[in-house]
């Protein structure tokens, strides 16, 4: 990265917003990150953990309006709606439907996957160094299905990650109990994925980034961003905390709370929160071998630092209404079915805001007739998959250095005069 010394004003201290100071710091930038309450305190601080490189394949798969309806009605599937909000939610439901086509699918996994792909080793690459590599693993990406015709079902996602080059070792009953004897009897089949990894402790891993920064110039300002500040159609700062920081570039991490600083820009982007939980299991009696995936019910299930994390359910309710007990019920309920001799000493539950944009892509790049101002954000459930990757990028975007990665896919412009 090239360019003479900036001040730069990063809004949003999650893994998308600590990396992309990190980058922007080793490039020789004054960067001033800016949050409300602070580092790993929003999606960063409960999602699954894992670094789900072969990840990339979006939920708007074709089959999924014809099966909608009986996912919200079922108890054991792992999508919620909160009713109250359907009317606010229903635009954007309808525009997140209409991805659903076997090319839309095909071109968003492709575009996806330019941002998961070695999300260990830029995880590495961030970390290597810090305090905040003790607990980062390598590991394989296991997925457990009930028998192998569940398996076939997902076929077309299968081949979109053998297509872009991953690999998988095929198990039975006998061969998943040899590689990791506590799963029930009722798992059949299960597909071991190689070249992936996972976070021991998201919170503490990107605050321990955040110090990282810190130590080295950054400066933490704990504050809500209410404005970005331009004249003449560039930026000229952003307003925080009752002050204005100066800035010649600033970039809107902000993940589900993103929108309000776009609109203020003219750019109105549809984000809704895909609300998602986590329930922490202390003490656990098991401990797995790897990060594991359970089929139909699409949650995580994580070895993490003195606890197993269960991650995973959508629901879609807004950014204010409180948690729901239905999707923390079923995670436990699953887990149970899934390691019949798993017991726990404590339980502790979370739910968070993952940003979700219909297309299913994040919004990276330079706001349209914004000169200076930049966004990150709209990761849906890949934001600590992608965001060392994403950080890296928009660094080398602000300084405008040459890129090998097409980011068309990602621009805000897209989004330019449409609701």
């Amino acid at each position: 990265m090239t360019g003479d010394r900036r001040t730069i004003a990063i809004i949003g201290a999650g893994i998308v917003g600590v990396s992309t100071a990190l980058w922007l710091l080793r490039a020789g930038n004054d960067v001033v990150l800016i949050d409300r309450t602070g580092p790993a305190e929003g999606a960063s601080f409960g999602n699954g953990g894992v670094l789900a490189a072969s990840g990339f394949v979006p939920a708007t798969g074709p089959g999924l309006p014809a099966a909608l309806p009986r996912m919200l009605m079922s108890r054991d599937a792992p999508l919620f709606l909160r009713w109250r909000h359907l009317p606010r939610a229903l635009p954007w439901l309808l525009r997140y439907l209409s991805y659903c086509s076997a090319s839309q699918t095909t071109r968003i996994a492709r575009a996806m996957a330019a941002l998961t792909e070695g999300s260990y080793d830029e995880h590495r690459a961030l970390s290597d160094g810090t305090e905040a590599a003790r607990y980062l693993f390598a590991s394989d990406y296991l997925h457990v299905f009930p028998d192998r015709a569940a398996f076939e079902a997902e076929r077309a996602e299968w081949d979109l990650c053998r297509a872009a080059g991953y690999t998988w070792t095929e198990m039975d009953r006998a061969a998943l109990k040899a590689y990791d004897p506590a799963f029930s009897s009722a798992t059949g089949f299960a597909v071991a994925l190689p070249g992936h990894g996972y976070v021991s402790d998201p919170a503490a891993y990107v605050r321990a980034l955040a110090r990282h920064a810190e130590n080295a110039g950054l400066r933490l300002l704990r504050a809500d961003a209410t404005a970005i500040v331009t004249e003449g159609g560039e930026i000229r700062g952003v307003r925080a905390g009752g002050e204005v920081v100066a800035c010649d570039a600033a970039v809107i991490a902000a993940g589900a709370w993103s929108a309000s600083l776009c609109r203020q820009l003219g750019l109105r982007v549809p984000l809704e929160s895909e609300r998602g939980y986590h329930l922490d299991l202390w003490e656990p009696s098991i401990t797995l071998r790897a990060p594991t995936m359970v089929s139909g019910g699409q949650f995580v299930m994580t070895p993490m630092e003195g606890r197993l994390r269960l991650a995973g359910a959508l629901e879609i309710g807004g950014l204010t209404a409180g948690p729901s007990d239905a999707p923390v019920a079923l995670l436990r309920r699953l887990a149970r079915a899934a390691l019949p001799g798993l017991r726990w000493s404590h339980e502790t539950s979370w739910l968070g805001h993952r940003p979700g944009i219909p297309d299913s892509l994040p919004v990276i790049g330079e706001v349209p007739g914004a000169q200076g101002v930049w966004t990150a954000f709209g990761h849906h459930h890949l934001g600590l998959t992608s965001g060392p990757r994403t950080g890296k990028l928009l660094a080398r975007m602000i300084a405008g250095g040459r890129q090998n990665t097409d980011m068309a896919p990602y621009a805000p412009a897209r989004f330019s005069r449409s609701a």
